[in-house]
């Protein structure tokens, strides 16, 4: 059967125009994907972090009443830690309830909503890399200069390193998000992830995201080496110091308090090195869907948790709290 060159021409004809229809129409919204490649694990990974959540919720709570109403916890480092709580819960709500629901049925997401959350969560990420950096430069202060210590680190000055990290995070977030509202997506709406991040989000739009990407990797690496820099000084500088001091008793009790402050850095630093800075190095989605949980679920847990049961003096704190409650109670 032989067809003419009219009705070759024609057929082109058709699947150009199609094309340019697809690229035409506009996405008005995305499905998270989340886990789907294991449904037959939804129920288990709906109840186990459901429960996970809530620790969270509650972990971070209580670190915040017991820094608030306890005047013996009226001091930088608790102040500090009081805000990286705050955050914890806001970022880890901006991210689990959607995927939560993904464990449930088909986790749909509009584009301004995928962008509001990739905003939110994007912007708390980065306070959090800044915060953290603030909390080590506490602990060098505290350490090193031990006697100038409350003049070094006073009200205002705490005040305005937690304003200061805050606002530059959001600041970033917004220029961010703002080259993102650029892009158009016309294509495939399925996200390959439980949450709206950067890279799958990109990789759906149908226009020039190159700007955004470069952008956003060259803000990634300022974010995540300068802070994480400055942690690694004040550190060495802590080592210097504690390892010059001659009782092993006060030397422990240095380390001791530093060590927390690492157990989460380390975590969420490193993964989000490696998904941000150096993402060739994760081979598969899979894999970078469970690095994403390291610093959205575990880091999160990992604050209460450290801070609660290692630290003897939030400790007492709390312990005095939920007796005052008990006996309330009981009167």
């Amino acid at each position: 059967m032989k067809f003419s060159p009219n009705h070759c021409q024609a057929e082109m004809w058709m699947i150009h125009m199609k094309a340019i229809s697809i690229e035409n129409q506009t996405t008005t919204g995305f499905v998270l994907l989340g886990f789907h490649d294991v449904p037959e694990l939804h129920l288990l990974f709906f109840i186990v972090f459901t429960v996970v959540y809530a620790s969270i919720i509650i972990g971070n709570m209580l670190i915040i009443v017991a820094a608030v109403s306890s005047q013996r916890l009226h001091t930088p480092m608790y102040f500090f830690l009081a805000n990286l709580s705050f955050l914890e819960i806001l970022y880890t709500s901006t991210v689990v309830p959607k995927m939560l629901e993904g464990f449930l049925k088909e986790a749909a997401i509009s584009v301004a909503g995928c962008l509001l959350q990739f905003f939110i969560f994007g912007s708390l990420a980065t306070a959090e890399c800044f915060l953290l950096a603030v909390m080590a430069y506490d602990r060098y202060l505290a350490i090193c200069y031990p006697l100038h210590y409350p003049l070094l680190m006073g009200p205002r000055w705490c005040l305005g390193l937690v304003a200061t990290a805050w606002l530059s995070a959001f600041m970033v977030g917004t220029l961010i998000v703002a080259l993102m509202s650029q892009l158009r997506f016309c294509g495939p709406n399925h996200i390959d992830n439980f949450y709206c991040d950067f890279m799958p989000l990109v990789e759906l739009a149908c226009s020039d995201p190159r700007v955004a990407q470069v952008t956003t990797f060259m803000l990634s690496v300022v974010c995540l080496t300068v802070p994480f820099g400055l942690i690694l000084t004040s550190y060495v500088r802590i080592l210097m110091a504690v390892l010059r001091v001659p009782a092993a008793a006060r030397r422990r009790k240095a380390f001791s308090t530093c060590s927390s402050h690492l157990a989460v850095v380390s975590t969420f630093y490193g993964t989000l090195m490696t998904l941000y800075i150096a993402p060739s190095a994760v081979h598969s989605q899979l894999l970078s869907k469970v690095f994403a949980l390291l610093y959205t679920v575990v880091t999160p847990i990992f604050n209460p948790v450290i801070y609660t049961l290692r630290n003897k003096e939030v400790h007492q704190v709390l312990c005095r709290l939920l007796h005052i409650k008990q006996t309330e109670t009981l009167d």
